[in-house]
């Protein structure tokens, strides 16, 4: 078998991938409340009451300048976002380069600017680095990987698999913003001026979702996007989902583009929005909190776990059926984180 660029992009082929490739390969030793064999978006080290959490992510997006950021802000706030949806409090990032032999250094450097801007948004350190150049023609601009570190206290974990029937599920805002402006603005539809990637870090919207109840899951939806996180959550937690897709925002734009591309916004990334499985006596309190931050004030209730249709996530339409919301295979988009 070759690797395909459906492989990378979040979706049933990669989780194939990494659990017959990849997996099987490795001797796995878990060190804290959460491990590799876990593959949620990071794992955490115990120690004492404490758990080290950390996360790694490497950004190829294309085009690296995009509407609402580039790379080394969407490298920013990806692995900070990871670290925050499993509870803890982002402290550090380390920044690995890979660049091709003639980048324009002051593209460079305003790519490190804008990373610096999100670490410094949410007082997040830059502790170590690597930098490494490519010959002409081997590599497409600039890989960056970060790798996230953060702290949850009293060792309380955020997993996937830790939801219940009866808990509610919470969308932060609208979904497809950033990998639909891309696709638009790679494709030259003109979408631009009015549509821009959600790229955002979230840090200090989920704090204040974390004060206000108990959150029982967490999960920015980027590759394989909303469908991808809900079928993980269901299969994680032997339950089912069931959502309103009446609930579910999505900005006219994003809806108007996706029609022309021909794609489904509920599997396309997005890079500033969080899914939150949250106990259902603090639903509404933790909605709350959300809607009185910038990032979260479009945050909806969209629907509930329940006891059947386990691993499933059920769809109720706007005109009253019902249908399955499928796993992506692969993702439409590639290439936007």
């Amino acid at each position: 078998m070759q690797i395909l660029l459906s492989h990378g992009a979040g979706g049933e082929m990669m989780n194939r991938l990494i659990e017959n490739s990849i997996l099987k390969n490795l001797t796995i030793k878990s060190l804290g409340k959460v491990g590799l064999s876990d593959l949620d978006d990071g794992a955490s080290i115990s120690i004492g009451e404490k758990e080290i959490v950390l996360s790694t992510d490497s950004y190829i997006v294309k085009p690296i300048f995009f509407p609402g950021g580039d790379i080394g802000k969407l490298a920013a706030c990806g692995t900070i976002n990871d670290i925050s949806m499993m509870g803890a409090h982002p402290l550090a990032l380390t920044l690995a380069i890979i660049v091709e032999e003639g980048f324009d250094t002051l593209e460079l450097e305003k790519i490190i600017r804008s990373l610096d801007e999100v670490c410094t948004e949410t007082g997040v350190s830059v502790i170590t680095g690597d930098t490494k150049v490519m010959e002409k023609g081997k590599l497409d601009k600039i890989i960056i990987n970060t790798t996230g570190i953060g702290i949850a206290e009293n060792g309380y974990i955020i997993k996937d698999s830790n939801l219940s029937p009866g808990d509610r599920i919470i969308l932060s805002g609208t979904i497809g913003d950033h990998g639909v402006s891309l696709m638009s603005f790679r494709e030259g539809f003109g979408f631009e001026t009015t549509l821009c990637s959600d790229v955002a870090p979230l840090w200090h919207m989920v704090r204040k979702a974390l004060a206000a109840g108990r959150i029982t899951a967490m999960r920015d939806p980027t590759r394989g996007g909303l469908a991808a996180t809900l079928n993980d959550w269901a299969r994680k937690s032997n339950t089912g989902i069931i959502v309103q897709e009446e609930k579910i925002p999505v900005r006219p734009e994003v809806a108007a583009a996706s029609r022309m591309l021909g794609i489904d916004p509920y599997i396309v990334a997005n890079e500033g929005k969080a899914v939150i499985g949250v106990c259902p006596e603090k639903a509404e309190r933790v909605l709350a909190a959300l809607r009185n931050t910038e990032e979260g004030k479009n945050a909806q209730i969209i629907g509930e776990v329940i006891s059947n249709y386990s691993g499933k996530v059920i769809l109720e339409t706007i005109v009253g059926g019902r249908r399955l919301m499928e796993p992506p295979v692969g993702d439409p988009v590639p290439r936007v984180c």
